[in-house]
Order: C-alpha cells, then sequence, then structure tokens
C-alpha cells in the first residue's frame, strides 16, 4: 500500500522494525543489573492460565518487566526529573521524518564515545528524529548483557548539537545515551532535554522530546532517511516498551 506525504510517497507494506521483542529467555537483553523479564500464567490453588496445562480455555500470562533494562524503550524528561513526568502525555504524534545514520564510536582513554564531529558530518539537514546505529553491529545487541561492560555512549556535545538542530526524537542501539558508571551527571541525557535543574524544570525544557535507546538496526538497511512511525503502549510511566518502525521514502514528481 502506497501512502504520499508532501512530496514523497511511503511503501507502507514494507516495514522495518527496529525493535527488540522482549521475552523471558535467556535470549532477552539485559542492563541495569536485574535479571530476565517473567512470564508466566496466573495460579489460583490448581488452576493454571495456560491451556497447555489443560485446565483453562484461554492463556492469561502476567508479565514482570523493567522498560529501561529489559529492551527496546522510549522515555521523556521524566526519567531524570524530580516531578512526575508521563511518556503517554509527552508523546502525541508518532510518524516523523528520521535520519538514519551509523557511527563507529571514537576510543576515549577506557570508554567508547559518539561525538560531535561525527554526528554533525552526517546530520547536515534539519530533520524530526534521529537514528544511530554503531559499529560493530553484531546481532547479538539483541540478546546482549550490558550490565558492567562500559557501553559506548554519547557525548554531551553531540547530544547538545542534536538538540540545537531542533531534532526531537534521539533512537539509538545502546542501553543509554549515557556512561553506565557517571556518578548520576547524565549529561546526555541533561542536554538533549535541556533540564538545567532536575529538581526544579526550567521552560526551556523539551517536554515533547524523547529518547528511544536498545534498538536493533538490522546491517542491510542503509543510511538514510525514512518515515518513522513510534509506537509505545499507554504507560503513565516515564517510559514505556516501545516498536519504532521505519518505512523507505521515495520521492515523486
Amino acid at each position: 500500500m502506497l501512502a504520499k506525504i508532501n512530496n514523497f510517497e511511503i511503501d507502507l507494506s514494507k516495514p522495518i522494525d527496529i525493535s527488540i521483542p522482549l521475552t523471558n529467555t535467556d535470549e532477552n537483553p539485559i542492563a541495569w543489573y536485574i535479571e530476565k523479564p517473567v512470564i508466566e500464567p496466573v495460579v489460583f490453588g490448581d488452576w493454571i492460565g495456560k491451556v497447555s496445562e489443560g485446565k483453562s480455555s484461554t492463556n492469561f500470562n502476567t508479565i514482570s518487566f523493567n522498560p529501561h533494562g529489559h529492551g527496546t524503550h522510549t522515555e521523556c524528561l521524566g526519567h531524570i526529573t524530580n516531578d512526575f513526568y508521563s511518556i503517554n502525555q509527552s508523546l502525541k504524534q508518532f510518524f516523523f521524518f528520521a535520519r538514519l545514520i551509523t557511527i563507529e564510536p571514537e576510543k576515549m582513554g577506557d570508554d567508547l564515545v559518539i561525538t560531535k564531529k561525527q554526528v554533525s558530518a552526517l546530520v547536515s539537514e534539519k530533520t524530526e528524529a534521529i537514528i544511530i546505529r554503531t559499529l560493530p553491529n553484531q546481532k547479538d545487541k539483541k540478546s546482549r548483557k550490558y550490565s558492567n561492560t562500559n557501553p559506548p555512549y554519547l557525548s554531551e556535545e553531540a547530544a547538545i548539537f542534536i538538540r540545537e538542530s531542533e531534532i526531537q526524537h534521539l533512537l539509538i542501539d545502546l542501553p543509554s545515551v549515557d556512561k553506565e558508571h557517571d556518578g548520576g551527571k547524565l549529561l546526555a541525557h541533561k542536554a538533549f532535554w535541556n533540564v538545567k535543574d532536575t529538581h526544579n524544570i526550567n521552560s526551556e525544557a523539551r517536554f515533547e522530546a524523547t529518547i528511544t535507546e536498545m534498538i536493533f538496526v538490522p546491517e542491510e538497511i542503509e543510511d538514510g532517511d525514512y518515515l518513522l512511525n513510534l509506537q509505545i503502549a499507554s504507560f503513565e510511566n516515564d517510559a514505556s516498551p516501545s516498536k519504532p518502525v521505519l518505512y523507505a521514502i521515495v520521492k515523486f514528481s
């Protein structure tokens, strides 16, 4: 099915899902020192909410997970503020023009860092969202255990550049835009959302901007411009599990 938006043609029949599914297996990615998700049937006495057990006409599972640590998730500035802000209230539009870029983080001491120079070299035109795929782009990103591994992260200067470029939505294939052990500084989060004081939120803070972490963009997907459908569940929470989907853009006359 083809759709026309402004001067572009979008093929909606060929979605590119860049989310990582949540499972209760050891294949689920994990960050932030927690265990894997739990998906299990409800039990009432000898009744089990699982059709294959022969005592229920339906599968009736309870799911326990953490959106930040268990897979693809989208968060608002409420992730770092004293006052409560919900991703469900912050994200009100769901389709955006996005640019996919691929970067190999630079070695800086013991860290691997995505720099302003790298980002600015690949983002020269205005776009609503940016998707950062990091190298090496191994498939084990979909099941990696990130805790205490010091993953790559985004420099504060790069986050400021993205904000000043008026990019509203930042997507990345890492567990966080910030360094794993940074003493709570959260420099990239604060810079992107323009939060000066987490206890007294400033009026210039970007309440509608979002960060999506722990995506996975397959190797065969080329860098360039796409239509992004950023799907979330309706959680009144700072973050929600999410399903970002890309659609290729074709110009037409």
